[in-house]
């Protein structure tokens, strides 16, 4: 046993050390296409694809992408939902040399224009649908060219018929216009062969969002060997190979779903199940049909499945392994969901784990053997970690809570355009090493094994996604009838926190309360996505301040919680 590194003793088969190739995400994938050329990459919806057809599909979107002009160092927005369209093209960029840049297919015009500013984006993939917001946000930023790709383009043509039935025929005929290429057109088009591009594994490949103490998002500059050390790290620790599949049921624009559900499945030849929109239903069929043999989710996703009738009928001896992450994961959701997976024949366990997209994603987890009520596990193999106490780089005494640090090949470049709060999130410390200032407040045990107590940084979780107050406040600021505003978050059966906002009328303004609520919560809409937006809104006369006169949220939030276990809609600690 290490000194520093305690929890190596739990690791059972899981080597301690991994030998990284330096290599790009597409040479990772072609491996596996030489490896096992004939089992299938991906499904989507039914739609199978070879690792030999899927290498075909990238060569051709690259050699597409050269051919509208998209070059080594510059940036393409893609914004899709979790579909064959969106992968194909995250891996065609990076052949070229490309960085590419990840948001939410439902972000909003100011979002979309926002983005394609500070990523400097060159051209941007998205569906039909999006054509009107993503088009005006392009007049006023670096974007030249949009592709746009219809859900249909990958669906079997009953798929592609019901479709267009239910919901595509509702979508609005793109008018002629010629900054737009339809993806349909493009993959079909003779273009010039395009070689791979020479890159250095160190250099960007990808930019993913998270937000900060602003409010403002921030991108997050992600290396090649990022990802690489990643796929390779959570291979190891669940051992995924060809015989394996997963289910993608977090989204590419989000490090999990990018880091763990794509890449790493392809990189160990393991078949990615896309699932381009969560419902408890679709997911539950999807299990019982495919028989994946990863699930990997935050707790909103297990505990709608736990109340599906469909999944708790399934036959569940296929899973391998389940984990969850991106939140707390309450004892009780764990506790259904083993019982149902015991029921229906499997005997996996519900593994919790830790992570941020400033490492990509998940970067320690319970091992395969072993369990610690309430711990979110041990580094994986090459990452350090530790506690330091907060706002310094001592480490604080074992049992002690502190901000958690990590250190690693996992760890980001550093936050695009914005050095100050680089410096201020990496840190050179004693030891030499670069270590990763968190944000998050855990402590550690004697073992070495981690558990997390909560964020330092004020933000809301909401159904797994990250919700920033700041940002929401800076909106609710922006509208005429608003002096004040606090958003936080508070307990949801649902969403495991929703937003709240409190907010203080400008003078002279006299609106009733219930008209104002709805008025200012539709503003929200306009900017932002929907789950960042309050739920609710309580006007007050005044909000509480700290001695420095800033808005004191955190009496809110107690005074919040008081109120709902009062009234008996909160009865947790």
């Amino acid at each position: 046993m290490l000194k520093n590194r305690p929890w190596l003793d739990y690791y059972a088969e899981v080597p301690h050390s991994l030998d990284y190739p330096r290599a790009t995400m597409y040479e990772s994938v072609m491996q596996s296409v030489n490896r096992v050329p004939d089992k299938t990459a991906w499904d989507f919806m039914g739609t199978q694809c070879t690792y030999r057809k899927f290498s075909n599909l990238i060569d051709t979107c690259a050699d597409a992408l050269a051919g509208l002009g998209l070059e080594k160092g510059d940036t393409i927005t893609i914004s899709m939902p979790t579909s064959p369209q969106g992968i194909i093209c995250f891996y065609a960029a990076n052949k070229l040399g490309a960085v590419a840049s990840m948001i939410h297919p439902l972000s909003t015009e100011a979002e979309i224009e926002f983005y394609l500013t500070l990523s400097g984006s060159k051209m941007a993939l998205t569906l039909d649908a999006f054509y009107g917001k993503f088009r005006r946000a392009m007049d006023k930023t670096p974007c030249n060219r949009l592709i746009l790709t219809k859900i249909g383009d990958f669906l079997s043509p009953a798929k592609r018929f019901g479709f267009w039935l239910t919901k595509g025929r509702k979508i609005p005929a793109v008018p002629e216009d010629s900054q737009v290429s339809f993806w349909q057109d493009i993959m079909i088009r003779p273009w010039p062969k395009q070689p791979k591009v020479k890159t250095d594994p160190d250099d960007t490949a990808v930019i993913l969002y998270s937000g900060g103490t602003t409010g403002k998002p921030k991108g997050i500059l992600l290396s090649n060997m990022n990802f690489i050390s990643e796929g390779m790290m959570v291979a190891s620790w669940g051992d995924l190979d060809e015989t394996d599949s997963i289910l993608a049921i977090l989204p590419i624009f989000h490090g999990f779903g990018l880091g763990v559900c794509i890449n790493a499945a392809f990189m160990g030849g393991a078949k990615s199940i896309l699932v381009p929109q969560f419902t408890p239903e679709i997911v539950a069929k999807l299990i019982r049909n495919q028989k994946p043999s990863f699930i990997i989710g935050v707790p909103t996703l297990y505990a709608a499945l736990c109340k599906n009738k469909n999944f708790q009928q399934a036959k569940l001896s296929c899973l391998k392994a389940a984990f969850c992450g991106a939140d707390t994961l309450p004892g009780t959701v764990k506790e259904e969901f083993e019982a149902i997976v015991q029921k229906q024949g499997g005997d996996v366990k519900l593994l919790e784990g830790y992570g941020l997209t400033e490492a990509v994603t998940a970067v320690m987890a319970m091992p395969m053997g072993s369990y610690r009520e309430h711990s979110i596990g041990v580094p994986f193999p090459d990452m350090d970690a530790k506690i330091v106490i907060p706002d310094t780089v001592k480490t604080a005494a074992l049992g002690d809570d502190g901000e958690i640090c990590l250190s690693g090949p996992a760890v980001m470049k550093g936050y695009l355009n914005q050095k100050e709060e680089t410096d201020k999130t990496l840190k050179v410390h004693s030891d030499g090493k670069t270590w990763l200032h968190t944000g998050d407040i855990a402590h550690q045990d004697q073992e070495g094994f981690f558990y997390f107590k909560l964020r330092q940084k004020r933000m809301i979780k909401s159904s797994g996604m990250n919700v920033y107050p700041a940002q929401v406040e800076e909106l609710l600021y922006q509208h005429p009838k608003v002096e004040e505003a606090c958003v936080i978050g508070v307990p949801d059966p649902d969403q495991v926190e929703r937003g709240k906002a409190f907010v203080v009328k400008a003078k002279g303004m006299e609106d009733h309360d219930a008209v104002l609520e709805k008025e200012l919560i539709s503003h929200c809409r306009k900017n932002l996505i929907k789950w960042s937006c309050p739920r609710s809104i309580e006007f007050r006369t005044e909000l509480p301040t700290t001695l420095v006169g800033k808005v004191a949220f955190k009496v809110l939030e107690d005074e919040e919680m008081d109120r709902l276990r009062k009234t008996g809609e909160y009865t947790g600690n």
